[in-house]
């Protein structure tokens, strides 16, 4: 214990960076979010539902599209396999038979802290694309504008990001310093409550996704009692982050929740 009680920052092992979440900065968007948390910051912005689908997708439900937009560059591996991660977690948070045959766009992008905006050239390619922590950052932000934007939803959904180190010890939120020393980490989304986020649906019986993990990727080596370690720790995490956007849902949106 005595490398996740003495972490860089001061922080205990079970400990997350001060977040803030920013009602609707883009004007012209439907609904967006963001989402800053330590020296992670991630806007979203959601489009639509527009009329109609892409091919291949139903025409009974809605469809959710998610480009996520490198700061500089093409898009690459990395920024596609977050597209497929978030495209699976919000269509299963949304109730996509409300508005069936219809897309919504959510779009992505990574911003720097006003603190680096002097060095952003520099800072670009150490902050974008390899920190762990921007995954789960971009989930709470299209999370948060799906709900500003007035997309039905399910229930929310929370991401934390877990590390585990090579003594086997689960830390919270890794800094970009912290990633050099793990061996592993997990991604892990939770639904913050079985409660539905749009009244008129609480009735629907839809929910058994509503327990549990809702997404769950891991990277390098894990043993079973490192997994089940950081969803305990995660779950535990969870729930503060839950209440915060719980709290900042019902500040801005009082019909919900």
């Amino acid at each position: 214990m005595e490398k996740t009680e003495g972490r860089a920052e001061g922080r205990k092992a079970n400990q997350l960076r001060k977040y803030a979440c920013t009602r609707n900065p883009l004007g012209r968007a439907h609904g967006s979010a963001r989402w800053e948390q330590g020296d992670t910051v991630v806007v979203a912005a959601v489009y639509g539902p527009r009329p109609g689908t892409r091919k291949g997708e139903n025409p009974e439900k809605a469809s959710i599209e998610v480009v996520w937009k490198p700061m500089t560059g093409q898009s690459g591996r990395q920024e596609k396999e977050y597209e497929m991660t978030l495209k699976r977690t919000l269509q299963s948070i949304c109730l996509l038979t409300v508005h069936p045959n219809t897309t919504t766009s959510v779009v992505l992008q990574v911003r720097l802290p006003a603190l680096h905006f002097v060095m952003a050239c520099a800072l670009t390619m150490v902050l974008y694309p390899f920190h762990f922590t921007l995954l789960p950052c971009a989930i709470n932000a299209s999370c948060a504008a799906l709900a500003f934007a007035g997309i039905p939803l399910k229930h929310l959904a929370v991401a934390i990001g877990c590390g585990v180190l090579e003594n086997g010890d689960v830390i919270l939120d890794t800094s970009k310093a912290e990633e050099k020393q793990l061996k592993s980490f997990a991604h892990l989304v939770f639904p913050n409550s079985s409660k539905s986020v749009d009244l008129k649906e609480s009735q629907q019986k839809d929910g058994q996704s509503e327990r549990g993990l809702i997404t769950s990727i891991t990277h390098g080596v894990m043993s079973e009692e490192d997994y089940f370690n950081c969803i305990e720790r995660g779950l535990a995490a969870s729930s503060r982050i839950s209440d915060f956007l719980r709290t900042t849902l019902q500040k801005h949106t009082p019909d919900y929740l």
